[in-house]
C-alpha cells in the first residue's frame, strides 16, 4: 500500500498526488499540518530529516522531494509513457524536473509563499515577480509548437511543472499573457484522472 505524507495547499505535495491519481494508483493520505509545525516534529523529521512534505512510502520504499517521488511513481508504475529510458529523452524530462525545483521555485512559487503565507522576510518578491515573467515568457514560447512540454504526450515533465504555474495568481502573477500556458493547463485538466488542487 502507498501512503503519501503532505499537505493540501503545498504544490510539490499535489504534485504527488496529481500523478498517483493519473497513474489509477490506489494509495492512503496522511496529511501533515504545516502550519502547527509538524513536519518538524521529532516523529517526522525521523521518517524525513528534511522535514519537507510530500513524503511517499511504498512498502519498503521510503522516498522524500516531489521530483525524485515523481521519477519513482512514473518509472514504478507508468512505464516508458511518462519517463522513457533511452538517453536523450530521459535528459529532455529531467530538465524540466530542474526547472521545476530552479526557475519555477524561484520565481510562482516563491511569489505565492510570499502572497499566501506571509514568508516576506526571506522572499525578494521584485526577484521572484522577474523570475516568473522569466519562466513564463519560455514557456509560453516552447508551448507555441507543441501540445505539451516534450513529447506527444504527457510525462511527469508536465506534472512536475504544472502546480505552481497553475498557481501563478496566488503569487499575483497573471497569466493573461500567456495563452499557450494556459491552454496546456486547460489540457492537464482534460486528463483522465486528473484531480484539483485548491487555488487552480
Amino acid at each position: 500500500m502507498i501512503t503519501l505524507y503532505g499537505h493540501e495547499i503545498s504544490g510539490n505535495s499535489y504534485k504527488a498526488r496529481l500523478l498517483l491519481s493519473l497513474l489509477n494508483l490506489e494509495y492512503e493520505w496522511v496529511r501533515v499540518d504545516l502550519m502547527k509545525g509538524e513536519h518538524k516534529s521529532p516523529e517526522y523529521l525521523a521518517k524525513n530529516p528534511f522535514g519537507q512534505v510530500p513524503f511517499l512510502v511504498d512498502g519498503g520504499v521510503q522516498l522524500a522531494d516531489a521530483q525524485a517521488i515523481l521519477v519513482y511513481l512514473g518509472r514504478q508504475y507508468g512505464g516508458e509513457q511518462w519517463l522513457p529510458l533511452e538517453a536523450l529523452l530521459l535528459a529532455q524530462v529531467i530538465r524540466w524536473l530542474s526547472t521545476a525545483a530552479g526557475e519555477v521555485r524561484q520565481g510562482p512559487e516563491n511569489a505565492r509563499l510570499y502572497y499566501l503565507f506571509g514568508a516576506g522576510t526571506n522572499i525578494n518578491i521584485e526577484r521572484a515577480t522577474q523570475k516568473s515573467e522569466f519562466i513564463l515568457t519560455q514557456l509560453e514560447q516552447h508551448l507555441s509548437t507543441r501540445s505539451w512540454l516534450e513529447f506527444d504526450h504527457p510525462t511527469i515533465a508536465d506534472v512536475a511543472i504544472y502546480p505552481y504555474i497553475a498557481l501563478a495568481r496566488d503569487g499575483k502573477i497573471d497569466l493573461d499573457a500567456y495563452p499557450n500556458v494556459l491552454s496546456w493547463i486547460e489540457r492537464i485538466k482534460q486528463l483522465p484522472g486528473y484531480i484539483p488542487m485548491t487555488g487552480i
